[in-house]
């Protein structure tokens, strides 16, 4: 589905009280479900920088908002069409207070639609939506139903990024030690004690600088390595002036 695109009909829709009655007994399939409305907001108007071809300003002026479950959808009071967008081009969306009236302003990332991303030469430009509300009031409602929808299609760019970093942990139970411990009395083995030799050496000295004839004091210590913090020992002084 197109991140952004030009709609001809509403879709099916029901509310969340319509939607509680539907799921109360287990349906034949959730993926037929209708879509929920989560908000409705009537004589609005939109504003799109830069415009959608297709979509003129006089089709923006006056019309419905539709918060669904499934897309974000504006139905042109003057046009009989409507602009329909997707979630997940949705990359940002907030509250906007400014000169041009209380409206909800959201970015739209349209690289979702194309095969290859831009390269870091090439300027992204986003297309910036203001969803214009009648009233202040209607704002926070309206915040809340888009961050809920948008919660229903999270990026998946970023959940195969974390897919990736939870594989880079190995669960203990999943390493083998028997080359480390000898099968009899659980002894490490030759190779269980190198490894732990090497362990040790890298801990006491990681980057090989102290002598060979160095050995640690835990009785002595060098105080003139010691920082302080207003007069106290343990951490470096601060200046005067500066908050902290």
């Amino acid at each position: 589905m197109p991140g952004i695109s030009i709609i001809t009909a509403l879709p099916h829709f029901v509310t969340q009280e319509e939607h509680r009655e539907l799921t109360s007994s287990t349906p034949a399939s959730f993926s037929e479900l209708p879509a929920v409305l989560y908000h409705q907001e009537s004589n609005s108007s939109i504003t799109l920088d830069p415009p959608l071809d297709g979509f003129s300003t006089q089709d923006c002026s006056s019309g419905t908002a539709y918060v669904l479950s499934t897309v974000l959808i504006f139905w042109s009071a003057t046009a009989g069409k409507g602009l329909q967008v997707t979630y997940p081009t949705i990359s940002l969306h907030a509250i906007s207070r400014a000169e041009f009236g209380p409206s909800i302003y959201c970015q739209l990332d349209e690289t979702l639609d194309v095969d290859e991303e831009p390269s870091a030469d090439e300027e992204l430009e986003l297309r910036e939506l203001r969803i214009n509300a009648q009233s202040e009031a209607s704002l926070e409602p309206m915040f809340e139903a888009l961050s809920q929808c948008a919660a229903l299609h999270p990026d998946e760019a970023e959940e195969e990024d974390e897919e990736e970093f939870d594989d880079a942990f190995i669960d203990a139970d999943d390493v083998d030690n028997t080359e480390f411990v000898t099968e009899g009395q659980g002894e490490l083995s030759e190779a269980g004690r190198v490894t732990l030799s090497h362990l040790e050496s890298i801990l006491s000295d990681p980057h090989g600088h102290l002598p060979t004839d160095f050995h640690e004091s835990d009785d002595e210590e060098d105080p003139s390595t010691q920082a302080t913090t207003n007069g106290r020992p343990g951490a470096p002084q601060i200046p005067n002036g500066v908050n902290h």
